[in-house]
Order: C-alpha cells, then sequence, then structure tokens
C-alpha cells in the first residue's frame, strides 16, 4: 500500500525535476550566449547545458545549485545563526502557528455564531467572503503601520496577517460542518429536550470534525502565506520572507530558491502533522475516513 502511494509521488517530482532541469538550459541560455559572442567563439550544446548548469547568478538555477545552498545554509551553519536556513525556518514558523492559532479561533467562533444567529448569517458571513477579495499585499503594509503606531513590533503583525488568511476557510468549513447532521438527528436531540449548548457540543461538533481538519489543512498553508508576506513590508532581517527581500535586492537568486523550497518543506511538515492528528481524532471517534 505505501509503494502505491509513493510511486505516483515520485513519478511526478521525477517528471518536476526533469522539466526544471530543461527549463534551467532554455533560461540560461542567453548569458552563455551572449559571453561567447563577446569572445568571438561558437557553443556546443555540450557546452551550453554545462554552463548553464553552472552560472553563478542563473535566471533559474538549477536543482542541484539550489539543493547545494540548502545544504550549505542547513547542516553546514549553527541552527543559531542568521545564515542558516533552520533559523529563518523557525521564525517564520512562530508567527505562522500564532496566526494559524488565532485564526482557527476566529473562525470558528464566527462559524458557531452564523449557525446559531441569523442576524450574523445575513450581515457576517457576506463581509467575511468580501475580505478575501482584498491583496494580502495591499493589507499587510496597512497593518504594519498601524501596530508600529502603537509600538507593537516583530511577531504580533505577522501573525495578523496570517490570522487574516486563515480564520476564512475554517469559517466557511465550519459553517459546513456544523450544518451537516441530518434534520432528524437535531429533532431527536429536541425530543430529549437538550439545549444549544448540548447539541452543538454532542452532535453538530463530532459531526463537523471532517470539514474542520479539511480547513485546517487549507489555513494552515494560508497562515505560512501570511507570515512570508507579513515579513516584507516590516525590514524583517529573519524569517524566510526576509531571505526572499534579500536574494531579490542582491541578486542572489540560490537564495530566493532556497527560502522557497524551505518554506514548501516547512508547509509539507505541518500539514503532515495535521493530517496524523485529524486520522487519530478521527479513528477514535469512530468515522470512516
Amino acid at each position: 500500500m505505501i509503494k502505491g502511494k509513493l510511486l505516483p509521488v515520485l513519478t511526478i517530482i521525477l517528471a518536476i525535476v526533469a522539466i526544471w532541469y530543461a527549463m534551467t538550459v532554455v533560461l540560461n541560455a542567453k548569458w552563455t550566449y551572449d559571453q561567447a559572442a563577446r569572445a568571438g567563439v561558437e557553443v556546443s550544446f555540450s557546452e551550453l547545458v554545462a554552463d548553464t548548469m553552472g552560472q553563478e547568478r542563473p535566471v533559474l538555477p538549477a536543482p542541484h545549485q539550489v539543493a547545494a545552498e540548502i545544504w550549505k545554509t542547513t547542516a553546514e551553519q549553527n541552527v543559531t545563526s542568521r545564515r542558516s536556513l533552520v533559523y529563518h525556518g523557525w521564525v517564520t514558523l512562530s508567527a505562522t502557528l500564532l496566526g494559524f492559532a488565532i485564526g482557527t479561533a476566529l473562525g470558528i467562533s464566527i462559524a458557531i455564531g452564523i449557525v446559531y444567529s441569523r442576524v450574523m448569517d445575513g450581515s457576517v458571513m457576506p463581509w467575511v467572503i468580501a475580505s478575501q477579495t482584498i491583496p494580502i499585499l495591499a493589507i499587510a503594509p496597512m497593518v504594519v503601520v498601524m501596530f508600529n503606531s502603537m509600538g507593537v513590533t516583530g511577531l504580533l503583525p505577522k501573525a495578523v496577517i496570517s490570522a487574516y488568511l486563515s480564520f476564512f476557510p475554517v469559517t466557511v468549513g465550519m459553517v459546513k460542518g456544523l450544518r451537516a447532521p441530518e434534520g432528524h438527528l437535531l429533532d431527536l436531540m429536541k425530543t430529549y429536550n437538550a439545549s444549544g449548548l448540548s447539541v452543538l457540543w454532542k452532535l453538530r461538533l463530532p459531526a463537523s470534525m471532517p470539514y474542520l481538519f479539511a480547513s485546517l489543512k487549507i489555513a494552515m498553508a494560508a497562515s505560512l502565506v501570511g507570515a512570508i508576506v507579513g515579513e516584507m513590508p516590516t525590514g524583517a532581517k529573519a524569517g524566510f520572507g526576509a531571505r526572499l527581500l534579500v536574494g531579490s535586492q542582491f541578486g542572489q537568486p540560490l537564495t530566493i530558491w532556497s527560502a522557497l523550497i524551505g518554506a514548501a518543506v516547512l508547509a509539507g511538515l505541518l500539514l503532515v502533522i495535521i493530517s496524523i492528528i485529524q486520522s487519530l481524532t478521527l479513528k477514535r471517534m469512530g468515522m470512516a475516513q
């Protein structure tokens, strides 16, 4: 069963790597041809491939160049060093988790209010949807400036930006989940004279668990994006967002790509953790997956 799951994943990874190498040659070829034209020499295909795979500042770094950069900034650096990708990952992870926690709590609270209040359903839900039409790149600087004016810097502004992105999928998923119980089950609870709190705790919340975990996976990814975006207007000196800025400002594509790959790996690990918790929780509740 494990082999059956790994084979498609490995096939896709190999395909991506092959396309990546091909695009490395295509995008970096112009520099090689320009240098050859200045020197008055011709470049063979093998020489073209070799040069495009080893340029110091390529348009698109080759996979092995990115892998070497990641190795250099992880295994060869102390984790507390500002040159360590692990250190920058921890900074981004801290803002991600705090924002995720805030967004999840806010999303669940709003969803409960929407399900139990027709006024909130008609008034709040449209604003929840409308809030996601505003680009996060426009919101992030405003949030940073607002918190800076109050003397608050560091982790919290980034966490708020993460929460802004993560609360929406949790809200929508939980509204769907809390409304999932069928009518006859709700009628049965009424025959037992169950209070609204009892219905919520014993029926609606258990029924919403599959919806909640699906939403949490989306919210976690969104929270990570929010943390990275939030690091950019703050002029942060640490975090994946800071690495992206440094790479962009000083023309260091390897720095940019190593930060991107690091963020992708971090997102994957966080989603795996949520999946494990989901599996254990639903199994304990006797729900089939």
